[in-house]
């Protein structure tokens, strides 16, 4: 079977937290993940470009890089990079093979024992990591950190980007109960590293659980001060506790030299994350804390600049907040439901965005609200699509042609 049609067939959207598929399928393929050091990266926002720049510095000190995140944008390849290069489909395919071949209960089993979709594919980064012998890889975590199916890993070090308030059914409705699930990567003896901006209640979780399970804390500096390639006044952040991260790696053994870290950090590529294709600027802004630094970097990038938006948003994001944060920033609403089942309907808060201010328009299509959007912006308006990873990912390959 084609590995992306096999991937379709295992319920992407199921989550089923819990670390036993995952430690049962790792030893059966003889644990992979212990075959390359690790940099394991958890938090809200942040983490993302965080992990960009860590795997592009190890790069540029010579090492060869396995990364892995999520989600993708337009294809599954993208969550599983050696060097660079997305996962080749006869890579991926040899990679669900031996999976598949290694975990036969996987498929004949009751459902508690079917690997979901995240499972799966974690699996498949660890297998074409060691295929490709790469020497350290960088781990994002998908949701939370305790019970998420990277956590079986041993990192070197671990690292959590800033802490907001997102997927709190799962995770809880406080900072600080999210925070205790993201430090749930912590190990003992393992350099655990925050970023400084943390709300005042996750850091002091985050503290409490590093001393409780015996992880060495160090919070990053506020900001990096030397060239960033990554866009917005928030990167500064990302990129003191990518550089942090790395220092901490390098003390380990892992040999990342300061000149590597700053090369890294001022070259490293991000897509769909204040990137601009095709004079429209893409930013996946998903949650509340992403619109509030998509809204500070609208104002540092383009001040004054009227904005003509394409948004949307999946159900189980605070919309409220998130309109109510981008919209003062913004001429034009083109609202859209993003390509995913789990998509919240534009009509359903149309009358919420228009009571913020701006000009407000529903579209059927991605295509045509980037189109009416580009129209409206024919006076020398800036274009942007936000508010959903997977809005970016179809605005971004529709962009690209």
């Amino acid at each position: 079977m084609n590995p992306d049609a096999y991937l379709s067939t295992l319920k992407p959207l199921a989550i089923r937290l819990g670390l036993g598929r995952m430690e049962r399928a790792t030893a059966a393929l003889g644990h992979p993940e212990r075959r390359f050091r690790v940099l394991h990266v958890a938090g809200t926002n942040g983490k993302g470009s965080t992990c960009a720049m860590s795997a592009e510095a190890l790069r540029q000190a010579g090492h060869l890089v396995g990364l892995y995140t999520s989600p993708h944008l337009v294809r599954f390849g993208e969550r599983i990079q050696v060097d660079g290069r997305a996962i080749g489909d006869e890579e991926l395919a040899r990679a669900v093979d031996q999976v598949r071949a290694a975990c036969p209960w996987h498929e004949r089993g009751p459902e508690d024992d079917r690997l979901t979709y995240f499972e799966f594919a974690t699996l498949l980064a660890f297998v074409h990591f060691v295929e490709r012998r790469v020497d350290v890889a960088v781990v994002e975590v998908g949701l939370g950190g305790r019970f998420d199916a990277t956590n079986v890993v041993a990192p070197d070090v671990t690292a959590v980007s800033r802490i907001g308030l997102d997927h709190e059914a799962m995770l809880g409705g406080t900072l600080g109960a999210i925070a205790g699930e993201k430090a749930g990567i912590f190990k003992p003896g393992v350099p655990a590293v925050v970023a400084a901006a943390q709300p005042p209640e996750a850091m002091a979780r985050l503290r409490a659980e590093a001393a409780a399970r015996g992880a060495p804390f160090h919070v990053a500096p506020e900001a990096w001060s030397g060239p960033i390639a990554l866009r917005g006044p928030h990167q500064a952040g990302n990129a003191a506790l990518a550089a942090s991260a790395l220092r901490l790696l390098d003390a380990a053994g892992g040999a990342v030299p300061d000149e590597a870290i700053a090369r890294g950090i001022a070259t490293a590529r991000w897509p769909g994350r204040l990137e601009e294709v095709g004079g429209v600027l893409l930013d996946g802004a998903h949650n509340p804390d992403g619109a509030a630094a998509l809204a500070a970097a609208l104002c540092a990038l383009h001040p004054g600049r009227p904005v003509e938006l394409v948004f949307g948003v999946l159900a189980d994001k605070d919309h409220r907040r998130m309109l109510a944060t981008l919209a003062p920033r913004v001429r034009g609403m083109h609202l859209v439901a993003p390509a995913s089942p789990r998509a919240r309907a534009p009509e359903e808060y149309a009358e919420l965005a228009r009571s913020h201010g701006p000009r407000v328009d529903v579209h059927g299509t991605c295509g045509e609200a980037l189109a009416c959007a580009r129209a409206a912006a024919a006076d020398g308006a800036l274009v942007c699509a936000a508010g959903s990873l997977y809005l970016v990912g179809e605005a971004r390959e529709l962009l690209r042609g």
